[in-house]
């Protein structure tokens, strides 16, 4: 048996391509060792540069491309490269590929993650829908970095180093139109702009100023520096989409968990109307903040406290939370785990929409709420991140397999 050759940072191996990998990058062996390797399709060969060692994997960045997939194009942004910007990981990739990327990844974690069987997720019919708008200049939230000189820019991925740059794509025309990669800023680190749906695109100011936001037929006043969905159309797409699938009901009670500014709580008021019920819990003291001005005149009770101890409060009298026909479940990256899916699912709600952005966290919760009986019903995506990896979930569950 022939013996490994061990491999270092810098190192150059020829190696083909193999199938996709959550993170943007794709999964490639050489000589028995792994590889996950940015800016490359499967099916390729490719010279792919060594970037980081592992135990038990490697990392690497493709420098050279020997025979290509169809799928691949040039990249548009010309910081889009191995040692480039890390902002965008599909630069490199079609249009209608970069949205089955996303599916296939989507289908891998309910499957590998989720528990699913195939045929399960065959059912389902994971497709990823793309929003208005095309792949470039929708990004409504930036945060630019500066360098040791005070010079603009983005990070490199897995890094801190700035990559200084002229133009992010990504960026809506408004941010691109700012000065803010023309000047210098000896003075911070960092640099947030927004471009609010109601008014000029701006820098965030300390302490952050106050814009408005519309969406789902109404204005939301929050935070500039607070969160808020970064495509224009993301916000009344994934309100759409979760009205379809859960169906709210008049008379309903409904839970919105981690609800930050009540955009789901609002869209919720209005359809289970005036004898039924909204409780939203978040725990940022700005969401809380916001939410009950936005809220205030809708049947609305806002519960400041993170969502596992809003839901272990509920077996004390005086701070129960009704019980809800329906909950929207919206937690953040890491996903909601698996106390909170059971104290959900304790609860007894007809249907849950969950809105997911890391197709991994997705699949490990769904996987909970299979444990207590419950089923993956439906799933919709969306391409809220183009031209990176991230995609965006809503997925109804219900108890029972039937």
């Amino acid at each position: 048996m022939a013996a490994v050759t061990e491999l270092y940072e810098g190192d150059k191996v020829e190696v083909t391509v193999g199938p996709i990998a959550h993170g943007g990058h794709c999964v490639a062996r050489h000589e028995g060792q792994v590889i996950f390797v940015r800016h490359a399709l499967p099916g390729e060969r490719v010279v792919v540069e060594i970037t980081e060692l592992h135990k038990a994997y490697l990392r690497g960045d493709c420098v050279e491309v020997l025979a290509a997939s169809a799928d691949r194009i040039t990249p548009r942004c010309p910081y889009a490269h191995a040692n480039g910007c890390g902002g965008c990981d599909l630069q490199h990739v079609a249009s209608p590929a970069q949205r089955e990327w996303k599916a296939a990844v989507v289908r891998e974690q309910l499957t590998r993650l989720g528990k699913l069987d195939e045929s399960e997720v065959r059912a389902l019919g994971v497709t990823v829908d793309a929003l208005p708008g095309g792949d470039e200049g929708w990004r409504t939230r930036v945060r630019y970095r500066a360098d040791a000189l005070g010079r603009p820019g983005l990070l490199k991925h897995r890094s801190n180093e700035v990559v200084a740059i002229g133009r992010c794509a990504i960026a809506h025309p408004e941010i691109q139109q700012l000065d803010v990669l023309e000047r210098r800023w000896p003075d911070t680190d960092l640099i947030d702009v927004v471009k609010p749906s109601t008014g000029p695109a701006q820098l965030v100011q300390h302490p952050p100023q106050q814009i408005v936001e519309r969406a789902a037929g109404r204005d939301f006043t929050i935070s500039a520096g607070g969160f808020w969905q970064v495509h224009p159309a993301s916000a009344d797409t994934l309100v759409q989409a979760v009205l379809e699938l859960l169906d709210p009901r008049p008379g309903e009670h409904a839970w919105d968990l981690y609800g930050g500014a009540g955009l789901f709580a609002a869209a919720l008021a209005d359809r289970v109307g005036v004898t039924g019920a909204v409780t939203m819990v978040e725990s940022a003291r700005d969401g809380v903040a916001a939410a009950r001005g936005n809220l205030a005149a809708l049947p609305v009770r806002v519960v400041e406290a993170t969502v596992e101890r809003a839901l272990h409060r509920d077996r004390r009298p005086k701070e129960r939370l009704p019980q809800p026909d329906v909950v929207v479940l919206d937690p953040p990256r890491t996903g909601a785990g698996a106390a909170v899916v059971r104290a959900i699912t304790a609860a007894r709600p007809r249907a849950v929409a969950y809105v997911a952005c890391d197709p991994a966290a997705l699949g490990r919760d769904v996987r909970t709420f299979r444990e207590q009986g419950w089923q993956l019903r439906a799933l919709r995506a969306f391409d809220c991140f183009p031209q990176t990896h991230h995609v965006e979930c809503v997925a109804l569950l219900t108890p029972g397999r039937g």
